[in-house]
């Protein structure tokens, strides 16, 4: 199984999706590849912010091999799945589909909480360190779903 994370810098969001499933893939002993990118090339070859570093940290994961990328066509060929954290970058992921079958991995990570809810997780970066653990939060009961649904 081969998933991508995507939100907007790939600085918070999608990190923190990547580390935690990741993290929750090896304790199963899963030989599942998880990535993460940002649909936006903002913090390309950046760390992840150290907000998401402290929170993922924390709870005994660490992010600080991770390097932003930007979400390109070709992920569509390399995943299986590939998670939105919100609406706006779900329809920018949609935007750079040109089949079906691509627009058919695109999937908003809360729905898998929340099915059909189409929620977003709210975008912690101009937030206090409270919103870096509520997403944290988010997150780790979607990527719980994301495991059981697959494994």
């Amino acid at each position: 199984m081969k998933i991508l994370m995507v939100c907007l810098g790939n600085i918070c969001r999608s990190p923190l999706a990547e580390g935690i499933l990741t993290h929750k893939v090896k304790e199963n002993g899963l030989n599942w590849e998880i990535d993460s990118a940002g649909t936006a090339a903002y913090h390309v070859g950046n760390l992840p912010d150290e907000r998401s570093i402290e929170v993922a940290t924390k709870y005994g994961i660490d992010l600080t091999s991770q390097r932003a990328r930007q979400f390109k066509a070709n992920d569509f060929k390399e995943f299986n799945v590939i998670y939105a954290m919100d609406t706006e970058n779900y329809n920018n992921i949609l935007n750079l589909a040109k089949y079906e079958t691509e627009e058919q991995k695109v999937k908003l990570i809360l729905n898998e909480i929340e099915p059909d809810s189409n929620s977003s997780v709210p975008d912690p970066y101009y937030g206090g360190e409270e919103g870096f653990e509520n997403v944290y939060q988010m997150l780790d009961l979607a990527c719980e779903e994301v495991l059981n649904k697959f494994k």
